[in-house]
């Protein structure tokens, strides 16, 4: 009953990780971590200095 239970955390968990993501990507805003971002999502706005 036990494994059960946290199974059905985990899976609780996983969901809402996975809408937020979704929620995220749809509303087009990064949904990854700053450090390793290579600007090249849809949520990189150039400023003005990074124009060429």
């Amino acid at each position: 009953m036990g494994t059960f239970i946290v199974g059905v955390i985990v899976c609780i968990i996983a969901l809402g990780a996975g809408a937020s993501i979704y929620r995220d990507k749809k509303a087009g805003r990064c949904s990854g971590g700053c450090s390793g971002c290579c600007k090249g999502c849809s949520a990189y706005k150039p400023e003005e200095s990074d124009v060429l």
